[in-house]
């Protein structure tokens, strides 16, 4: 996926990515964890009436230039942009969001990255249950501990992936997807109804989700939550108090 604005210079910058970054399994790993402690998961635009553009060059303005975040479609995309600017191969996947009471359609993109022998999934934007690191594709049936956070990733058929993590000892269902890979254009229709259609959470209320080193930061409509070793602080916020917070918390200017 390619910007003719990128420049991965400016990008380092804004996730905070310090020395040299070179097409291996621990940059991948590095890179990940700085885009998620800097850029966060949120549906602004969507709250504010705008469907996200998907355009490579927006995206990269948006969140680079900006200083934004975005949802799936844009943080994933950033990040994409960052693989291929570092010869880093890759294709994009599309995924089943599981944490629905019913059946949704494939909604999701999620990154495999081919590193150092290894397929691996990369994802960056799937909320408050999203994984940290990468997950190589080799790690099944076993418990995958990132920081606070156990995860889980299975076969749900012969050709199905399904990535569960652990809440309260219980395995909970986050997605499944397959290989197939998928092109960007292909994600325009999912882009769509995520940010128009009634029912999506992303039109029912404000999510922003921001990573940092012992847990994150979650604000869901009008309740804020602190999440750090795995304990958490909670509160209300009112509606004036949104604004502030999001600058606090998120480094996040509403009118930006």
């Amino acid at each position: 996926m390619k910007a003719a604005n990128f420049i991965l210079q400016n990008y380092l910058s804004r996730i905070g990515f310090e020395g040299d970054p070179s097409p291996d399994f621990e940059t991948l790993k590095r890179l990940m964890r700085c885009q998620l402690c800097s850029v966060p998961f949120e549906n602004l635009d969507v709250q504010a009436g705008i469907v996200p553009s998907l355009s490579p060059e927006a995206i990269y303005t948006k969140i680079v230039e900006r200083r934004r975040g975005g949802y799936c479609y844009e943080v994933n995309g950033i990040f994409a942009m960052a693989l291929e600017a570092l010869g880093i191969s890759y294709r994009f996947v599309a995924a089943r969001p599981m944490t629905y009471a019913v059946r949704r359609p494939k909604t999701h993109v999620a990154i495999i990255a081919s590193i150092d022998g290894a397929e691996c999934l990369c994802d960056l934007g799937f909320g408050g249950y999203g994984i940290r690191e990468p997950i190589d594709l080799r790690w099944l049936d076993r418990e995958i501990r990132q920081d606070y956070d156990t995860f889980m990733l299975t076969m749900a058929s012969g050709r199905d992936y399904l990535l569960q993590s652990f809440i309260d000892g219980e395995r909970k269902n986050l997605y499944e997807f397959n290989l197939c890979p998928q092109e960007w254009v292909d994600f325009e229709p999912a882009n769509w109804l995520n940010a128009t259609y009634p029912e999506s959470i992303f039109v029912q209320g404000l999510i922003v989700v921001l990573q940092h080193p012992t847990g994150k930061s979650i604000l869901s409509g009008e309740r804020f939550r602190y999440v750090s070793e795995g304990r958490v602080e909670e509160k209300m916020v009112s509606e004036e108090e949104v604004a502030d917070l999001l600058r606090r918390r998120f480094s996040l200017d509403c009118r930006a």
